[in-house]
């Protein structure tokens, strides 16, 4: 199938918009979070930059932008509000989760808006029982970030456990076909909407539903990265960018901010300056170690090289490591802030907040490194999927 993109815009095109948008989202982030979601109107300009078909295939109307690239798109946007660049990130890549679905049914929902949403759940919380050509699906899912702005969601399930091992199906639905709870009351990362969604009984055609992880109905580069590795990515790189803001909130605080019984603004204290100096560089180093991982991730995908679990590891847990120092640099702003940190209207409060949410992904739990350590020694481990 032969399909010419609407438009010609390029990735330097995506990243330069939303550099020029990031002060308007830096200045609503906090009626982001009051709202729990990014609104509408903001959310149009977002999907004017062209953000949600960044990574989408070219044979898909998308630009197709290698990872990288696509990761300082949405770094650029976590350093202006956390969870405008979740809700972006999971939106415009969560269509990798559904590569496994017949082409024709990939096709229906991509092949003619470049802008589609995705939203989604991966881990298995719902049932799914075939009935002649249609499956049966109900269940409970949470952490559906975007999903009330979402064009398709989608869901995994247990259809069936054989010797203990757990069978899954997924399946996509529209939004009317499901129920989005109003469950999203959380410490960080308010915006992102990430509710619990449920579906009591519903019937979903089966060419609708894919067997997660089997062989992808489209061939690119980012879609041979495995999902774990992809977006554990996505999620460190979050963390990043709320880092790079927080360090931008401080050294403005700073400049102005005379603590009390000092001589001088608080830019001026040595002990200030030499934390400031450690987070800076503590920063600097977990970007360069993301940015080389995710390029070499992306020439092994380009190559067409099958990650190995020692490939994988070293993602995993670069990942954790990048996320883990993140937060540090946060705590580290959040603390210099001193008082002026606890008030509602100054943004270090909402950076450390949404960086420790970011933290509890289950991607960047502190235990992958157990894992990942385990495949490096050369040991066995006892994962399905890593």
């Amino acid at each position: 199938m032969t399909m010419t993109p609407s438009t010609e815009r390029t990735t330097s095109d995506v990243y330069e918009a939303v550099r020029a948008l990031g002060p308007t989202v830096a200045e609503r982030a906090a009626e982001i979070e009051t709202r729990r979601r990014i609104p509408r109107d903001l959310l149009d300009q977002i999907v004017e930059s062209g953000c949600f078909r960044l990574v989408r295939p070219k044979s898909h109307l998308g630009i197709e932008a290698d990872w990288p690239s696509a990761l300082r798109v949405f770094e650029a946007l976590a350093r202006a509000d956390a969870s405008t660049g979740w809700t972006v990130m999971i939106g415009s890549a969560g269509w990798c989760d559904l590569v496994a679905l017949p082409r024709g049914s990939f096709d229906a929902l991509f092949a003619t808006a470049p802008d589609t949403i995705t939203a989604g759940v991966f881990n298995p919380s719902g049932t799914i029982t075939r009935a002649g050509g249609r499956y049966h699906v109900q269940g409970r899912w949470a952490f559906a970030s975007g999903c009330e702005h979402a064009d398709w969601i989608y869901c995994n399930c247990v259809e069936d456990v054989v010797d203990g091992v757990p069978h899954l199906r997924g399946a996509v639905l529209s939004p009317d076909e499901v129920v989005v709870e109003d469950t999203w009351h959380s410490s960080g990362l308010r915006g992102t909407g990430s509710h619990h969604f449920h579906i009591d009984a519903t019937e979903v055609a089966a060419e609708r539903t894919f067997v997660p992880f089997s062989e992808a109905c489209v061939d690119v580069p980012i879609v041979r990265i495995p999902l774990p590795s992809l977006f554990a990515m996505g999620v460190a790189v979050m963390a990043t960018g709320t880092a790079l803001g927080a360090l931008d909130d401080i050294t403005g605080l700073a400049t102005h901010k005379v603590p009390l019984l000092a001589g001088g603004a608080l830019a001026s204290n040595p002990y200030f300056q030499h934390e400031f100096a450690s987070a800076d560089t503590t920063l600097r180093a977990a970007r360069a170690l993301l940015w080389e991982t995710a390029e070499s991730a992306w020439a092994k995908a380009v190559a067409g090289t099958e990650f190995s679990l020692e490939d994988r590891a070293r993602i995993r847990a670069a990942a954790v490591w990048v996320t883990t120092s993140a937060a540090t640099v946060v705590d580290a702003a959040y603390h210099a802030g001193g008082g002026s940190s606890l008030y509602a209207e100054n943004p270090l409060q909402r950076r450390w907040r949404d960086v420790h949410a970011i933290t509890q992904h289950f991607l960047v739990k502190p235990d992958t490194f157990t894992t990942a350590g385990a495949v490096l020694a050369g040991q066995e481990i006892d994962v399905v999927v890593f």
